[in-house]
């Protein structure tokens, strides 16, 4: 087994990857979307969605799901056809019929150019009401939706191996969202700190009195300080567990295969969090300045984590892997001799005598694009991959796969903010082949062309940044203007403006 995971690595790294085929011309009028047919979708709850269509074939239900964009382009059939479309590659955007995205949301998308045989991509843009579950003195609240609270969502997700994971999280995690925030409505709605504990309610589990367990509080004497913005960090990040959970348990019944990146962005209550599990990206633009919002999650990035793992966990690594790093690798004829490498405490390099043991495949094998986990897949974290084994193998890789985003925050009422200003989000497939600086001059080049108060100009500015990735069908594939290729993978974008026309009450 091991050696034909060499030779499969050995032809990865190695490879620099066949050029797709030819393209057709593209129709330059068939560019965005048909008219809408069908009023925008107003999403069901969670246990509503993931029951739905749980009896049909397997098959049945992964080509739907494979099928499927969001809901806010309003595809008709025809429509439809053209996104799935791998030669003639029109960008998609909802169409211009007055019922734009909230806070006047710029989005575009576009198939891959042959890497999948649809695209995996999924992207939700919702406004969700979240009603208090109940009051900070553990008297259930009376329903009133003046007590409640408003969040926007937005969020994009990069599907790999089908589009199983990245559909249903789509539909469902801005509702997880939903209801681990349901505890905060009045805390958050409360300037005064957050209380330590909620009090339980009668039935709960620990309410009875647990004093006799409590040890001596000398050196406890201080409390730590949590802020509403960590509740809702938390909240978030508890929202991302849940929704693998769920994953976990549906896969088979619902077909729920393969695994997606997620990038999620919530406002509430005048800050903006950006949640990242993946390798998609946000950044900030505001007045020519770039603001990251995001880092990516690799083989690369996360290589110490990874090592920890197999260090503490071997059996993870069935006897197959090793934890360590080399250059490059270790050959037979280097045994006893000492070479370079690195493990999970180290970040520069050292020289150790090669064992027997060293021998082994790495955990983390290639570099940039081509790094990849036991040989298998190139991100650390995301939602779904239950079921991934390593390639002619029972090992399973989700052990080192991380379900819980970073969330970075960004206070809006800290800046007065231009029309101009824009949070860009994207998958990799924009990223692959375009610089945040690139991406600035864009932002510059394309707004400066449109009225401050022109709703239409997100939606051209994500069109433009899609257009620009995606490039032109030329004999070798897809090209840019100075003759490189352009993205060959799924290409989503969303245009979330920070001043002008959105509304931050």
């Amino acid at each position: 087994m091991l050696s034909r995971v060499r030779s499969a690595v050995a032809h990865l790294v190695s490879s620099g990857g066949t050029p797709p085929p030819r393209p057709k011309s593209p129709d330059l009028t068939n560019a965005t979307s048909a008219l809408p047919t069908a009023p925008l979708e107003v999403p069901k709850s969670p246990s509503a969605r993931a029951g739905s269509g749980s009896t049909a074939p397997p098959k049945t239900a992964e080509a739907r799901a494979s099928f499927s964009r969001p809901t806010f382009l309003q595809l008709s059939p025809g429509g439809l056809r053209r996104a799935d479309d791998h030669a003639g590659r029109a960008v998609q955007s909802p169409p211009d019929t007055g019922r734009r995205l909230p806070w006047s949301t710029g989005y575009a998308e576009v198939i891959n150019a042959g890497k999948s045989r649809h695209n995996e991509d999924q992207a939700c843009c919702e406004v969700v009401y979240v009603e208090g579950r109940r009051s900070v003195s553990g008297v259930p609240r009376e329903p009133s939706r003046g007590q409640g609270l408003c969040f926007y969502y937005w969020g994009l997700f990069d599907g790999h191996a089908g589009g199983g994971a990245a559909e249903m999280a789509s539909r469902l995690l801005h509702c997880h969202i939903r209801e681990q925030l349901k505890d905060l409505v009045e805390i958050l709605q409360d300037p005064s700190p957050p209380p330590l504990c909620l009090p339980s309610t009668p039935g709960d589990p620990g309410s009875s009195d647990p004093s006799h367990l409590v040890g001596p509080q000398s050196c406890w004497s201080s409390q730590k300080e949590v802020t509403h913005e960590s509740l809702v960090v938390g909240a978030i990040e508890n929202a991302f567990h849940v929704m693998d959970e769920q994953m976990a348990q549906e896969r088979r019944g619902h077909q729920v295969e393969g695994g997606c990146c997620a990038l999620v962005v919530v406002y509430l209550l005048g800050k903006v969090y950006v949640a990242n599990a993946g390798d998609s990206r946000a950044i900030i633009v505001r007045n020519g300045e770039i603001i990251p919002m995001s880092r990516e999650f690799t083989p690369e990035t996360e290589r110490q984590r990874l090592q920890l793992l197999g260090f503490l966990k071997p059996e993870l690594l069935g006897g197959e892997f090793t934890h360590l790093e080399f250059p490059r690798r270790v050959q037979p004829k280097e045994l006893g001799q000492r070479m370079l490498y690195r493990d999970q405490t180290m970040t520069g390099w050292a020289y150790k005598k090669i064992e027997l043991e060293d021998l082994r495949f790495p955990l983390v094998c290639g570099e940039g694009k081509k790094a990849r986990v036991m040989a298998t897949i190139g991100v650390t974290r995301g939602l779904g991959d239950h079921n991934l084994k390593v390639c002619s193998s029972t090992l399973p890789i989700k052990p080192f796969l991380s379900c819980f985003p970073e969330v970075r925050v960004y206070d809006l009422t800290q800046y007065e903010h231009c029309p101009d200003d824009v949070l860009v989000l994207g998958t990799d497939g924009l990223w692959d082949v375009t610089s945040d600086c690139e991406v600035a001059a864009t932002v510059d080049r394309v707004l400066s062309g449109y009225e401050p108060n022109d709703p239409n100009r997100y939606t051209a500015l994500a069109q433009a940044l899609v257009l620009g990735a995606r490039g032109a069908p030329r004999d070798r594939g897809w090209r840019l203007p100075n003759n490189k290729l352009g993205s060959g993978d799924d290409i989503s974008v969303f245009i979330i403006p920070l001043g002008g026309p959105g509304s931050y009450s």
